[in-house]
């Protein structure tokens, strides 16, 4: 009879390099909650390989990311059920910046039934891409990861400034693609390479964005869950790199005033599984329907899902005229102004950026809300506007500009809750309204600078 295979052969080619000739010490059990931070446990390994499964409160996912809770009840009222969450061994993968030999596994959240919870971020972009898979489709996405590196920063009333670069000056701003601005920062990137090497991911370039100090990180295409669990574990790897030459990394999107935002770039394809032909290409290599249908789906639902890729006041501050971000769901080939992108490519490789989505969006969320509006736009088979031709910034935005407007546009897409689940359109309702009213009782420096005494 064949026997049960170790727990150690179920692992990643790179995991198991890791642990070669090793010890495992440690398991980090990890699962996102709403924002993107990693909950969870950390297990000796001796345990690790006698349990099944682990349990948490379904309470992590009504949490704000200021540490309190929403009413999100349902039916039953607060109660606080324990979730049964599994380990997808698959996602194993080093911890390398610990001091002993650790592994991370990322977990899926079952409910007492054993059905997938609702609200988990893995569990809803699981749900999307079920969606394609039941018409015959394999999404495919590549994300594109900005981010900043800061100097140190312990008190908040402080403005954020660029880090010190190695040539012992801060780091410049408007330096895109200079290689000499890339070099400032050689000792965090290679830390970041050595890291994601050792976890196994593959980085496609890092190069110097507009910011002072900001760097973006382009990943290979890929499986959409794949995808959303290597940006989930690289904003730690990217922490944690910082950390080790005194200086901040931050995915918010508007970190620095005067400076761009970082954006989380997504990048779609759809594949036919029976022939494994990209439904966005004719067998002349001519673009199809299906194309057009899916930058109709993105420009008629992004706006209502904009509470997700958007889902913090911060965000909003990053959509400014002239700072390379989009104010507009406009659409173009090769246009860097417009919210939606059609890239130079190939026919066989042909695909559609998104390029409204924050990098300070939970990635499972934002691919999922992504990919949703374009599985609305197949389903319902609308038509975009016409291809935008010139500067998109000299038009008007079409997309809500603070959070308030965003969250009621979300509340009403009940199309977009039925791809992405109701019970999860309710919970994040929860909990965002929550975020957005604490933050309205904020009085900010600008309010006692300028009110004040003046009126």
């Amino acid at each position: 009879m064949p026997t049960e295979p170790r727990w150690q052969d179920k692992l990643p080619e790179a995991a198991k390099t890791y642990l070669e000739g090793r010890r495992l010490d440690e398991v980090e059990c990890v699962i996102s909650d709403l924002p993107g931070i990693a909950r969870g446990k950390a297990v000796p390994a001796s345990k690790f390989v006698k349990q099944d499964y682990f349990h948490l409160p379904d309470s992590i996912f009504y949490q704000t990311i200021t540490g309190d809770w929403a009413d999100a009840a349902d039916e039953d009222g607060w109660i606080e059920k324990d979730m049964i969450l599994k380990p997808d061994m698959s996602t194993a993968t080093a911890a390398p910046w610990t001091g002993d030999w650790t592994l991370q596994v990322i977990h899926d959240a079952y409910d007492r039934d054993h059905e997938p919870v609702p609200y988990s971020p893995r569990n809803v972009l699981k749900r999307v891409v079920a969606l394609y898979e039941a018409q015959g489709w394999r999404p495919v996405v590549a994300p594109e990861m900005e981010f900043f590196l800061v100097a140190r920063n312990i008190d908040p009333a402080r403005d954020i400034q660029p880090m010190m670069g190695r040539s012992g000056r801060p780091a410049a701003a408007r330096q895109a693609y200079s290689m000499t601005a890339v070099d400032e920062f050689g000792p965090v990137i290679d830390d970041i390479y050595d890291f994601a090497e050792a976890q196994g991911f593959e980085i496609d370039g890092i190069t110097q964005e507009g910011g002072a100090g900001q760097l973006e990180i382009n990943l290979l295409h890929g499986d959409p869950v794949k995808l959303a669990d290597e940006v989930f574990y690289f904003k730690r790897l990217i922490r944690e790199a910082a950390l080790r030459h005194d200086c901040f990394a931050t995915f918010m999107a508007k970190p620095i005033a005067d400076e761009p935002g970082s954006a989380m770039h997504i990048h779609h394809s759809i594949i036919d599984i029976e022939t494994g032909e990209n439904i966005f290409s004719g067998p002349q290599g001519g673009e199809t329907d299906a194309f057009y249908h899916f930058i109709g789906g993105l420009q008629n639902h992004l706006p209502a899902g904009l509470a997700v890729l958007a889902p913090y006041v911060n965000s909003y501050r990053r959509y400014v005229k002239n700072h390379a971000a989009p104010i507009n769901l406009e659409w173009a080939r090769d246009n860097r102004t417009t919210g939606i992108r059609v890239p130079l490519s190939s026919a066989k490789s042909r695909r559609v950026e998104n390029r409204i989505a924050g990098m300070d969006c939970n990635p499972y969320l934002g691919i999922a809300v992504s990919l949703a509006s374009g599985y609305l736009g197949l389903m319902e088979e609308r038509r975009p506007s016409r291809q935008f031709k010139g500067d998109a910034y000299e038009g008007d935005g079409d997309f809500p500009q603070v959070m308030g407007q965003a969250l009621d546009l979300f509340d009403e897409a009940k199309a977009l809750h039925e791809v992405l689940g109701p019970e999860f359109a309710r919970v994040y309702s929860c909990v965002k309204r929550a975020e957005y009213e604490e933050f309205l009782q904020v009085i900010s420096p600008w309010e006692r600078e300028h009110l004040l005494l003046n009126v």
